[in-house]
This record gives C-alpha cells, structure tokens and sequence, in this order.
C-alpha cells in the first residue's frame, strides 16, 4: 500500500489529500475529528491528484455540483454502505440520518449512520455536510458546525422537513 499526500488551499482552510495506490483515499480538513495522524498519509507529492484539484476547484468556483472521481473508501461494509448513499444526496439538497437509514432499510440504524457519517474519510467530495437531523437543526460535523453550515450556505441546501426522500 503507496500512500503520498499533498495540501491544498480552499474557502474553508487548508486540505489534506491523500492517495492510497494512485486513488483518492482521504480529504480532511484541519483540526478534523477522526483526522488519521499525519504520519500515516505518507510522503508529500501532490502528482496524483491533479484531477482532484481540478474538480475542488470548479466545485469551490460554483461551476462543479458533482464529482467524477475514482474513490477508495477503506472502512465496514456497512461504512461503505452509507457513504455511498451519501454520494447520491444531489447537491443543493439535505437529508437526515433517519432518511439514510430507511434508505439502506435499516430504519431504526439512524445512529449507526451517524457514526458512520462521522468517519467519512473523504469530505465535501462525500458529502456527509448534506445530512441533518430530524428536527432541521445541524448536527455533528468532522470539520466543525460553521464549516458544514458555510458548505451548506454555498450549495444553497434546503434543511429540514422541505428535503427530500431517494
């Protein structure tokens, strides 16, 4: 397993991209809860993501509202599972851990989504931002509560009861 890493600037402070064998493994923000020690990212060489900056770029310009990008998600099946789902919330849109969790048929999981929401290695490009809770009210984010709400803000995301289901 060849990992390398490099940062970028963005609107929402600096990010560290990391690639585990030529794919995009990780995003993270500063002072990011269940950022991986800085040790494990490897050597510092930003070749391998050059289409990833690109589109980060386009998305952080408003010209980009999806990503196109080889992802390596490493986690449980079922982590895997619900960042997936992730990956289908459109942009602009929200949805809450509850929503998540009738989509994958687990209605009473909503928890567990939101731990699994939580440790979402790869930020803003899974945008675990778009999820809510019940009430509307933002709720944990790894990169912090003002970044979720200005991502939000940016993508001019509904919230509450007006998001819609899969």
């Amino acid at each position: 397993m060849h990992r390398l890493h490099t940062l970028i600037d963005s609107p929402y402070g600096p990010l560290t991209l990391v690639s585990t064998d030529g794919t995009l493994s990780g995003l993270y923000m500063t002072e990011q809860r269940h950022r991986p020690p800085e040790e494990t990212f490897g050597d510092r060489d930003p070749a391998p993501f050059g289409e990833t900056i690109s589109q980060l770029e386009a998305y952080f310009a408003g010209e980009l509202t999806e990503f196109d990008l080889p992802l390596r998600l490493d986690g449980t099946p079922f982590q895997r599972t619900v960042w997936r789902q992730l990956q289908l919330i459109p942009y602009g849109e929200t949805r809450t851990y509850g929503q998540l969790a009738d989509a994958l048929g687990k209605p009473n999981a909503s928890r567990a989504v939101g731990l699994a929401n939580g440790k979402n290695p790869i930020g803003v490009i899974v945008p675990c931002h778009r999820v809510i809770g019940a009430s509307g009210n933002l709720t944990g984010y790894g990169g912090g509560l003002d970044r979720k709400q200005r991502l939000l803000a940016f993508e001019g995301a509904t919230t509450g009861s007006e998001a819609a289901l899969f």
